[in-house]
């Protein structure tokens, strides 16, 4: 059994266990003879992960580590403890694992969440936050949140009336929509945002999509170590 650490450098004696930077990993060859990938991070490393992975003939199961600030994946699937997973591969049991739908947009892969509506606005502010005590940690959210709130009140209805404003965040899946809210991602989605490059936020990421027509749909899905 091979396993693959990426972004962080994990010892667990007995296990053979390989480190490497996120930044390594495109240039890394022989990815599928890895039974385990660990993925270390929060929801946007994942994403960038999967994004380069999900597409192999037999992609490994998936260890999320959750070390980031935002670990929405982790919580869904109530990710254990790393050490708690290598224990179990160490004594030769096989760890439960539940499925996680994969999203595309153009290019683009996500796993619960894509926008530009409010979200876009307070990642980014999160983001310009990111410094100091509130580096580490949910307190930059919970800030940025807090200087939004007014801007939120005001112009939440409005976006939710335009079409050229969108949000999906499937962990609500009970609201299958909502005017421009979407709790699940439809079969094949369709956005006409009348600029050529546009600013998403992406499962926490802030990403430029270049076109003006985004397309989404489902892409599959991958295999979570779950308790």
């Amino acid at each position: 059994m091979k396993i693959l650490s990426i972004g962080k450098v994990i010892h667990s004696g007995g296990l053979d266990i390989t480190s490497i930077e996120e930044s390594s990993l495109s240039s890394f060859d022989n990815i599928g003879a890895y039974d385990y990938v660990i993925i270390n991070g929060g929801d946007g490393t994942i994403r960038r992960v999967l994004k380069q992975l999900h597409s192999l003939d037999h992609p490994p199961v998936f260890i999320l580590n959750p070390t980031g600030s935002f670990n929405v994946v982790a919580k869904i699937h109530r990710a254990p403890r790393i050490e708690t997973v290598l224990d179990m591969l160490l004594r030769g049991q096989i760890p439960k694992t539940e499925k996680h739908h994969i999203f595309k947009l153009n290019d683009e892969l996500f796993l619960f969440s894509a926008g530009n509506m409010g979200d876009l606005q307070h990642i980014f502010l999160s983001e310009t936050l990111r410094f100091g005590i509130l580096e580490k940690g949910p307190y930059k959210y919970i800030l940025a949140l807090l200087f939004l709130l007014p801007v939120h009140l005001i112009m939440t209805p409005f976006m939710l009336a335009s079409p050229k404003r969108f949000f999906i965040f499937t962990p609500l899946r009970f609201i299958k929509k909502l005017g421009s809210f979407y709790g699940e991602v439809q079969k094949e989605m369709y956005f006409d945002l009348d600029n050529e490059y546009n600013m998403l936020e992406l499962d926490g990421d802030i990403v430029t999509v270049h076109g003006r027509y985004l397309y989404i749909k489902q892409a599959g899905n991958v295999s979570i170590v779950t308790q």
